[in-house]
């Protein structure tokens, strides 16, 4: 018979050759004559021979049909990294190999150690409930304490077995059990059983299955080690995404680099600061990608990386092609690994261009307005009107300024003017007085709020005598023909301070007749004169030299008011 006939053809040879010795056999017992005894002999030997040649080809067969279902499970083996679809193909594969009603795969929980049932198929190729895994835990057990394989052609009459509750319990018969054993550790095991059937698994089976679990065991094992690499891959990738959302959505500028200095990273704020986009620079060595950036970076970077220490707070003013003047905040950082390797560097950016402009804006607010007045406001609560206060009022007018002007060009009376009126500027800050306004050639404080003052008579006393010193210094400084003097006035009593004007024009002031009588006392001032009212007189008159003058015809007032002529501190 040639070798390379199918077992199905050689099967079917055999078929015929045992019908062809039937038909011999019937034809020579319908001879008339008597046949030599040799004759059905021979052939009674030829038919047990050809019986003996169909079961060794029936043997043959099975052993084929194994190799070819093991050859199956290793082709599924090695071509699925899936866990659940090589346990689903192996199961099925078995049971229809070993002839088992149910197949289970355990495998051992990496964690707690213990077994729990993976897969549970049954030989109609379904998938088993729950309520369906009824097991001998003592074949399991004694397969995982031994590490040895464990057949039983009939548990209910093996000795092995005898009493064993849940063989009893659950009427099992023919069990076959082997582990799945991964360099000396067993990982898992194989149990396969038929409630029904005595006798049905063979010493054959059971090395079929040994052999499967043995390619087995690494197989579950890689598809265990690739399902763990593709949960981490899959925590990467939303670590990266979450990275990736969190540098989109922060205010500030990142920049990362290499070692190389090559930019690695450039999120959606650097590229709306720089004006630039990320795909132009990512890749590029950073010096070549943003020359804007300036030699002082370049020096920076080499610091950061040579001593391994951070920059903060570095400001620099790059010029942008579309702007005409930038200002930067720089934080440059080594940037580490776990192992705090260094593998580049961090460029943290902020605009400081906006906030600069706003800082430059209110330090010129603080010097059209009292710092402590700008302090009081809160542009949140910021409301037309305002509260009663007692206040003591000083006006400081230069004497003769509508006469000097006349002689002067607009750009030297400017310059002279601001130079006076910040000499008695300086003077009322310095007794830490609130100045209102300037009026022309005049300006308006008053002390004892928005910060309460004891003593804010002395202190605008004082102040109003720290003018006429600071104008003794000044004309020291300046030509004759621009030596100008003040005339001052001082008063206390109730007055409002608040907000008044409009929604788009407004202004923090005092309002009130103690106002209107401290201008009224000042415009009767001479040259260099302090005046002061009587009521101020009286707080002060312990601390000062002073002289009564003649009564002030305030208007809107219906008797004079009566005032002194402040000549010097005690």
């Amino acid at each position: 018979m040639p070798t390379n006939n199918s077992s199905t053809s050689s099967q079917e040879n055999v078929e015929k050759l045992l019908s062809l010795a039937d038909t011999i056999e019937a034809q020579l017992t319908s001879l008339p004559f008597t046949m030599p005894k040799r004759l059905p002999n021979n052939l009674l030997d030829l038919k047990q021979n050809i019986k003996a040649i169909k079961r060794d080809i029936d043997l043959l067969e099975d052993e084929r049909q194994d190799l070819l279902g093991l050859a199956e499970i290793g082709k599924v083996i090695n071509s699925s990294l899936k866990l659940n679809d090589v346990l689903r193909i192996v199961m099925d594969t078995l049971i229809r190999l070993t002839e088992a009603e149910r197949g289970f795969l355990m495998l051992r929980d990496q964690e707690t150690n213990e077994l729990t049932t993976q897969i549970a198929r049954n030989w109609e190729q379904e998938s088993l409930a729950p309520s369906e895994f009824a097991v001998s835990q003592t074949v399991i057990n004694r397969v995982v304490e031994g590490g040895k394989p464990v057949l039983t052609t009939n548990a209910q009459e093996d000795d092995r077995f005898d009493s064993q509750e849940s063989i009893i319990a659950y009427k099992l018969r023919s069990i076959l059990c082997v582990p799945f054993m991964l360099k000396d550790r067993l990982t898992g095991v194989i149990y396969a059983d038929n409630r029904i059937q005595t006798g049905l698994f063979t010493e054959t089976d059971l090395t079929l299955l040994s052999a499967f679990a043995s390619q087995g065991a690494v197989a579950i094992e890689n598809a265990r080690l690739f399902e763990s690499v593709q949960q981490t891959l899959r925590e990467v990738t939303e670590l990266m995404n979450l990275m990736d959302n969190i540098f989109a959505s922060i205010a500030s500028g990142v920049i990362t680099t290499d070692v190389q200095e090559k930019i690695t990273l450039c999120n959606k704020a650097t590229e709306k600061i720089l004006k630039i986009q990320a795909e132009n620079i990512i890749g590029h060595n950073l010096e070549e990608a943003l020359p804007l950036l300036g030699d002082s970076l370049r020096a920076t970077m080499t610091s950061v990386r040579e001593n391994d220490q951070s920059v903060v707070g570095m400001e620099i003013s790059p010029e942008l092609p579309s702007e005409k003047h930038m200002d930067l905040s720089l934080n440059i950082s080594p940037l580490k690994d776990a192992g705090e390797n260094t593998q580049g560097v961090a460029i943290v950016l902020d605009d400081l261009t906006e906030k600069k402009r706003l800082e430059a804006q209110r330090r010129l607010f603080e010097r059209m307005v009292s710092p402590a007045v700008i302090n009081q406001l809160d542009p949140d609560e910021l409301q037309l009107g305002g509260k009663r206060s007692k206040i003591t009022t000083l006006f400081a007018d230069v004497r003769g300024f509508t006469q000097f002007s006349e002689s002067q060009s607009p750009e030297d009376l400017v310059s002279v003017l601001n130079r006076y009126l910040a000499a008695a500027a300086d003077a009322i800050l310095l007794e830490e007085g609130t100045i209102d306004k300037f009026l022309g050639d005049a300006v308006m404080a008053w002390f004892n709020a928005p910060i309460p003052q004891a003593d804010h008579a002395l202190r605008a006393v004082r102040a109003a005598i720290g003018i006429r010193q600071t104008i003794r210094n000044l004309h020291l400084k300046l030509p004759q023909k621009f030596h100008l003097d003040f005339g001052i006035g001082i008063h206390a009593g109730e007055a409002v301070l608040g907000v008044i004007g409009t929604e788009r024009r407004i202004e923090y002031t005092a309002i009130g007749d103690s106002v209107n009588t401290a201008k009224r006392i000042q415009e009767n001032s001479n040259h260099n004169q302090i005046l002061v009212s009587a009521i101020i007189y009286n707080e002060v008159k312990s601390q000062v030299i002073a002289r009564p003058t003649a009564p002030v015809h305030a208007k809107g007032k219906s008797h004079p008011v009566e005032v002194y002529e402040i000549i010097k501190m005690r």
